[in-house]
């Protein structure tokens, strides 16, 4: 059994520690614990708990106080991570006061410093799972002059492209928050199927003239993966002011990239229902490409203008005049919202229904503002039910859902299934697993998602014949190739004549020409 009054001593000191808990609070808090943990009494012996001034992470405190008050039918099993995100909550600093210290420290020591405040409180107080987030698989492919970085992530679960358009119009059974991202958010209990956000802390900011707010991911696909958000509940869309927002934020953080998902079905993100974009302190994949080919847009010179050389459609904008690249960027916006391309298989809209949109993603070199934009198209077909420029069907197996802002800068977040199955199918091709194709064909297989991969790499490798690291890495390199190919699924403008000419005749239309 655990013991409540020495737990009691325990997060007094990590929160003295970590949470900016002050002396002068120490008594009132040590109540508040005893009454939460139903205690009458505090601890009389003298302990030596110094080795809490050391912890990284609070996972050992979490999962003690999560375990007593299971013990002590505070909660039952399944609502544990309510009650120590609660009680985190309660020892981190209130919302107001966490504001003032970003900001006192933005204005004295720079934002970095404000930064490292806000995100090491995130982790401390258990909102962002560094210990979790530390179990991801992940590596690196390089492609010749091009990387992909890929993950598989523990903690995300998969979504299909159709839950996520049903968003933008279920109806929910309550209206408070009205979503996952929502201000309201913030110290709220949740429940079973709502994750609770007692713990979190956000520090307010204005983008474009709105009031929006910053948050950590608790997912975090990277370092520092930062979430600004919108504090009205309004549908995510792409437009000029969409622009002026992302320069606004790395004007204020010009330590981070920040970038928006498209705002349609498919080629968005998981929430399409609430405005918010995703940043962080991550040098993306897509960002260290260079550009294949230079373009220049007469009324705008300080502009370098180019096409990324990436897999998928995107323009590079770099200047270290706002206004400028703010409004070529806005033209960019604008004319790929209404352009049509019949030979790229590219149309605007169908039955009045839009299918164009984009991903503006802005970042600072110093003085030098860079804007990539990367363009999308949702459209559908009876041959690609799924997405015409979305994952094709034979990868399916690996990625299935929507290709978002993150992925189409070439960081790749897998589903944690793919941790247990590529580990089998490794098993297959080492020979300690027997082959059995007609095992595979059976739904019911865990790997039957799987059988087409599984037979491909089988006649090339002839199982039985690799080592398991040779056979981890077979399948591994099955994997970059299925990513890297899936990005030029969702190019636009293929890397072909029609492709090329079809992008040739989208830059003349916002006025670049190419430089020869």
């Amino acid at each position: 059994m655990i013991d409540g009054k020495l737990l009691t001593e325990k997060l007094l000191r990590y929160a003295k520690a970590f949470l900016h808990l002050k002396a002068r609070d120490e008594i009132y808090f040590r109540n508040i614990l005893l009454r939460e943990l139903r205690l009458t009494e505090p601890n009389a012996e003298d302990v030596d708990l110094s080795y809490i001034d050391k912890l990284d992470v609070p996972d050992s405190i979490v999962t003690e106080l999560e375990e007593y008050a299971v013990e002590n039918g505070l909660v039952k099993e399944e609502e544990k991570n309510l009650f120590s995100g609660y009680i985190m909550g309660i020892l981190s600093p209130l919302p107001s006061t966490v504001n003032e210290e970003f900001y006192r420290l933005k204005n004295e020591r720079g934002i970095k410093a404000a930064c490292d405040y806000l995100y090491d409180l995130s982790v401390k107080n258990d909102y962002v799972k560094k210990t979790a987030i530390a179990k991801n698989l992940k590596w690196e492919y390089a492609d010749g002059g091009r990387t992909l970085e890929i993950t598989v992530n523990l903690s995300k679960p998969e979504k299909d492209n159709k839950e996520i358009a049903k968003l933008l119009t279920q109806k929910v059974t309550t209206s408070y928050p009205k979503c996952r991202l929502c201000k309201e958010n913030e110290g709220f209990a949740g429940n079973i199927s709502y994750p609770a956000r007692e713990n979190i802390r956000t520090v307010s900011l204005t983008l474009g003239g709105e009031k929006w707010f910053v948050q950590y991911s608790p997912y975090a696909y990277y370092n520092e993966h930062l979430i600004a958000v919108s504090e009205n509940h309004t549908p995510m869309h792409i437009s000029g002011d969409t622009v002026d927002k992302v320069l606004d934020f790395v004007d204020f953080f010009p330590n981070y990239m920040i970038g928006s998902n498209a705002a349609l079905p498919i080629i968005g993100g998981s929430i399409l229902n609430h405005e918010h974009f995703q940043g962080g302190g991550h040098l993306m994949p897509m960002h260290r490409a260079g550009i294949k080919e230079e373009y220049v847009c007469k009324d705008y010179p300080s502009v370098k203008v180019g096409i990324t050389d990436w897999y998928n459609s995107a323009i590079r904008l770099e200047s270290e005049s706002r206004e400028d690249i703010a409004r070529v960027a806005k033209n960019v916006v604008a004319k790929w919202a209404a352009f049509t391309c019949v030979p790229c298989g590219i149309y605007a809209k169908t039955d009045g229904v839009a299918h164009n949109s984009c991903s503006p993603i802005a970042r600072k070199d110093g003085k030098k503002y860079i804007v990539d934009i990367i363009l999308r198209n949702n459209i559908t077909s009876e041959e690609y039910p799924d997405g015409v420029f979305h994952a094709h069907p034979e990868y399916h197996n690996i990625k299935k859902e929507g290709i978002g802002l993150i992925e189409a800068m070439g960081l790749f977040v897998l589903p944690a299934r793919l941790k247990r199955q590529l580990s089998m199918i490794a098993d297959i091709l080492s020979g300690e697993t027997k082959y059995d194709e007609k095992a595979l064909s059976d739904k019911e297989n865990d790997l039957y998602v799987h059988r087409d991969m599984i037979k491909h790499l089988a006649q090339k490798y002839s199982c039985g014949f690799l080592s398991k690291t040779q056979a981890d890495a077979a399948v591994k390199d099955y994997v970059n190739n299925v990513c890297k190919n899936i990005l030029g699924n969702t190019a636009v403008f293929k890397d072909d004549e029609s492709g090329k000419a079809g992008f040739n005749e989208f830059m003349n239309a916002f006025g670049a020409e190419k430089i020869k």
